[in-house]
């Protein structure tokens, strides 16, 4: 003869059961929580960089353009020296947020308001009969980069991040 099951019986979990689930979920959420200011800081140090290596590119853009003007005449877009006299200090411009150009932020005694990124262009003299070098940093923010007001250089070491690029341009 076959017993019944009894008919009150009914599936569920138990009191420890559930909290044991709560405890494991507890735990991870915890784990994950911890690592969302790393990963929000990671994000915004990637958007940083991907902005100054833009930076960066503009102006090499813009010296490649420069190489191509008349003597004595400089570029249009960051008035930087078109070509490649000594220089014995690099070319200091100021970028905003957006890593637009600050308008008549070359080599400013002061930076300027708004400035978020500070990028020193330095040539390297002197330049090949085909071949002009110089070496961009692009450094942020542009207010922890004080500008030293004997030489005029701008102090990147307080920088909280930098991009730096080496370009030969061709003549």
């Amino acid at each position: 003869m076959k017993m019944k099951p009894p008919l009150n019986r009914v599936a569920a979990f138990s009191l420890v059961e559930v909290t044991l689930a709560l405890g494991v979920a507890a735990f991870a959420l915890v784990a994950v929580f911890g690592m969302l200011p790393v990963g929000l800081k990671t994000q915004q140090t990637s958007v940083q960089q991907t902005k100054a290596n833009a930076i960066a590119s503009q102006i090499v853009a813009d010296l490649t353009a420069a190489l191509r003007l008349p003597p004595g005449q400089y570029s249009k877009q960051f008035n930087l020296h078109g070509h490649w006299a000594a220089m014995l200090t690099p070319d200091l411009l100021y970028f905003d947020n957006d890593g637009s150009y600050i308008t008549g932020s070359t080599n400013p005694p002061t930076v300027p308001a708004g400035a978020v990124f500070v990028a020193a262009v330095t040539y390297l003299d002197p330049p090949t009969e085909t071949t002009s070098l110089a070496d961009i940093t692009v450094a942020w923010p542009a207010a922890a980069s004080p500008i030293d007001p004997i030489t005029g250089q701008a102090d990147l070491s307080k920088a909280a991040g930098s991009v730096e690029t080496f370009s030969a341009i061709n003549r």
